[in-house]
């Protein structure tokens, strides 16, 4: 039943969207070159799917993305596994990471093109930035969340690294260590979208840069849907693997 509920409320929810929409154009009375309706932008992703040209771009998106939020996720948590150990050190290190995060990855793209040229890379190095940031702290804070009593049983029980690290404070950090995941995978989608409009010859960022050069707006919209659906997917995604990994550990969820 809350299945149906939850189906129920999503065609509830994008019917009036898409009324909305429409009653958008109606009254405002633009033309469809300026502001496609939500027919014509069906029928570009029909067109789109019809003659593959979504999925090439959706594939070299999909293993950007995957490569460089992947790379940061285990980057990150393996440093900020260790730097919340090292309370000193990252004293040091702290403010640097507070200057350098709230700067844009985009803003690094003249010199990320410059250093990387055209092509995949340029994207990648996008995303592991994007997805670094939010990692790093989330663990570090995580790290330094965790209750002294488990540390104190485990010296107790003279448990020593790894097994210190691997068996008591990563799974005891592992819940405030998600919500930097789904920080990051948000980040890291939107600025891939941001790094293929910049420095990328193909992807879900370029589709669009195309169709808008194109003068194609209704493939536009379309490019920007497919974007907000895999995103969701994604965060699904980060969802499922986060109960998976609670239950292993057999934590208790409550989402």
């Amino acid at each position: 039943m809350n299945m149906i509920k939850k189906f129920t409320n999503v065609i509830i929810g994008f019917s009036i969207l898409i009324a909305v929409w429409q009653t958008v154009i109606v009254i405002g009375n633009y033309e469809e070159a300026l502001f496609p309706s939500p027919l014509k932008v069906g029928e570009g992703i029909g067109a789109l799917i019809t003659n593959g040209t979504l999925f090439v771009h959706l594939k070299v998106s999909l293993i950007r993305f995957f490569i460089g939020y992947l790379s940061a996720v285990v980057t990150a948590a393996i440093l900020g596994l260790m730097l919340g150990r090292l309370v000193k050190l990252w004293n040091i290190i702290d403010p640097i990471v507070q200057v350098l995060r709230p700067i844009s990855p985009i803003a690094w793209s003249p010199f990320i093109v410059l250093w990387f040229g055209i092509g995949d890379i340029p994207a990648i190095v996008i995303i592991f930035i994007a997805a670094f940031f939010p990692v790093l702290l989330s663990t570090v804070s995580a790290v330094r969340k965790v209750d002294r009593i488990y540390l104190k049983v485990a010296e107790n029980f003279e448990i020593r690294q790894p097994h210190l690290m691997t068996k008591i404070i990563f799974p005891a950090a592992f819940p405030f260590i998600a919500n930097g995941l789904h920080i990051a995978l948000g980040t890291a989608w939107i600025f891939l979208v941001a790094g293929e409009m910049v420095g990328a010859q193909s992807g879900l960022g370029y589709l669009i840069v195309d169709a808008r050069n194109s003068l194609r707006l209704d493939l536009v919209l379309a490019g920007i849907i497919f974007i907000g659906i895999l995103g969701l997917i994604l965060d699904k995604a980060i969802q499922l693997f986060e109960r998976w990994v609670e239950k292993q550990w057999g934590m208790l969820s409550n989402k």
